[in-house]
């Protein structure tokens, strides 16, 4: 079966099944997502835990026999699989495809993984552990869902945020839920229960919000300038470098094939990448908010100082 946090809450509450993957792009909920499975497991006597780190050149039929080998204790164990971009090659299919097949009561197979893409989502696998198990999916947490996903967290230690509260505590804290549940904890110790207003959260929040390249380029498709110059000023914090950036922007620009706003645009597309060279003076970050405010379709300073738009 295929489920997400909270119905695995519900499900492991009937029984526990003999296999379990978990997969996702948020560290935290994957990971409290894992600790309840572990947690079951440890209530109906399964004493025992296997860890095993999957990296290039593992021996999977090394890993597959230490695993079909009983416990020197006869105990209740859990064999838990860390994979790193959910994708273990042939012999790594073929050892899991095994392990899944194994009927064996006494034994809890838990393999971790980040966001699985299309391919590997449909890999046999995968389905095997779904069919013969569950398949945890854990979903992002997008900007649009980030207000309601802190509303619950803060209900969970007493918290009632107003809605000033609850919009300045997502934007202190977007992308990095691990920082959003650190704080919400804080402020539980520092306030107790009750109301939260806004005025709590810019005195004991830091800002802690974390962005991608990747939703940079989601702003600009919506053409959501004030979102983009955010997202855009968070990469800056982070130290994320301008050609990456100016990529991003790039590949949004090609998107859009307008002519001759895209001449225009790739013009000053040209300043960003020779100030990034040292070739012409100015911040490049600077003229990078003003081509991301233009493809948002937003009129910024007039372009000076390029005779021609060039092409890239």
């Amino acid at each position: 079966m295929k489920l997400n946090p909270d119905s695995l809450v519900t499900q492991l509450g009937r029984s526990l099944l003999p296999a379990y993957l978990v997969s996702g792009e948020e560290p935290l909920l994957a990971g409290e997502a894992a600790d309840a499975i572990r947690a079951q497991a440890r209530k109906l006597g399964f004493t025992e835990r296997e860890v095993h780190f999957v990296e290039r050149g593992t021996d999977w039929e090394a890993l597959r026999g230490s695993s079909d080998n009983l416990s020197l204790f006869a105990a209740r164990r859990i064999v838990e699989i860390r994979l790193p971009g959910g994708k273990p090659g042939v012999s790594g299919a073929r050892a899991l495809l095994a392990m899944v097949a194994r009927a064996d009561p006494d034994t809890l197979l838990l393999v971790l993984t980040e966001r699985l893409d299309a391919q590997a989502q449909n890999a046999e696998w995968v389905r095997a552990i779904e069919n013969r198990g569950a398949w945890v999916a854990v979903p992002r947490v997008t900007p649009q869902r980030l207000p309601e996903w802190l509303r619950a967290r803060c209900r969970r230690v007493g918290l009632d945020p107003d809605a000033e509260a609850l919009a300045l505590l997502a934007a202190r804290t977007e992308g990095n839920l691990l920082a959003a549940d650190q704080e919400i904890a804080k402020l539980a110790l520092l306030l107790g229960q009750g109301r939260v207003t806004a005025a709590a959260i810019r005195e004991g929040v830091h800002d802690s919000a974390r962005f991608s390249v990747f939703e940079f380029t989601a702003a600009l498709a919506e053409r959501n300038a004030a979102r983009a110059l955010r997202v855009l000023e968070g990469l800056r914090t982070e130290g994320e470098e301008p050609p990456l950036v100016l990529w991003a922007l790039l590949q949004a620009l090609r998107r859009r094939g307008e002519q001759p706003a895209s001449a225009r645009l790739s013009a000053r597309a040209m300043r960003v990448d020779r100030m990034v060279k040292g070739r012409l003076t100015g911040d490049p970050w600077d003229e990078l908010a003003l081509l991301a405010t233009e493809l948002c379709g937003t009129a910024v300073l007039p372009l000076v100082g390029v005779a021609a738009s060039p092409r890239l």
